[in-house]
């Protein structure tokens, strides 16, 4: 069922007073069942008027709590991009990468190579936090930056069923009135990676979004070793 929920595409212009949102999932079957496979992304202002942002990164779709807890894998660099320029090529990086338990986080710092190839920047440590289980651990730096990682409920929600009836010619009626519909994702889980982060590790917006707010060009990528 998920190999056709591509609803959006990966890349998108993010943040300052919405939440913006892309999917896609298991696009390539080598990163089926793994934490390669991006699912969500999402970009946002932890609060109206902050001077934070916040990325989240679900990867791996119908997560089963029991099977799943603290099984990232070691071998996928999960890189934040961030576009200054224009140019749409990263020209900061926010890396994340699990060890033994514990996921750690580098950046924002220009990589050492852009598209396709990549390495852990590891000379610009960010910090890291214990990977969760069921109950959540998020650790605060001094800095302001928050970081979590693990299994948690997928909050994307979506009437996937209608929509495939809609797109199909079968619901000539179009979607579900709010109260109808049923989210296909809820009870679902992914493997979730966050950070806030103040805005000024970041650096001034570059772009204007369709609302008219300003925003970074950021997107997410996962590179496997």
């Amino acid at each position: 069922m998920r190999k056709n929920r591509n609803l959006l595409v990966i890349c998108l212009l993010a943040i300052v007073g919405v939440v913006l949102v892309a999917a896609d999932h298991i696009d390539a079957p080598s990163t089926t069942g793994q934490t390669a496979d991006i699912a969500d992304f999402y970009a946002f202002e932890p609060t109206e008027g902050s001077d934070n942002t916040v990325f989240v990164v679900d990867l791996q779709t119908n997560v089963l709590p029991d099977l799943a807890y603290g099984t990232f894998d070691e071998g996928v660099l999960t890189e934040i991009n961030i576009d200054k320029d224009g140019d749409l090529v990263e020209d900061l990086v926010i890396q994340a990468i699990p060890r033994d338990g514990v996921m750690y986080f580098f950046g924002p710092i220009a990589p050492s190579a852009t598209g396709l190839s990549g390495e852990v920047m590891v000379d610009a440590p960010l910090g890291s936090v214990a990977i969760s289980g069921a109950t959540a651990t998020v650790e605060e730096l001094s800095n302001g930056v928050k970081l979590f990682a693990g299994p948690r409920q997928d909050a994307f929600f979506f009437d996937f069923t209608q929509f495939n009836a809609v797109i199909g010619g079968m619901a000539p009626e179009g979607f579900k009135a709010v109260g109808e519909s049923t989210d296909t994702f809820n009870g679902a889980n992914t493997m979730s990676i966050a950070i806030e982060i103040p805005n000024t590790m970041l650096g001034t917006t570059t772009a204007t979004n369709a609302l008219g707010l300003e925003v970074y060009k950021t997107w997410v990528t996962t590179n496997k070793k």
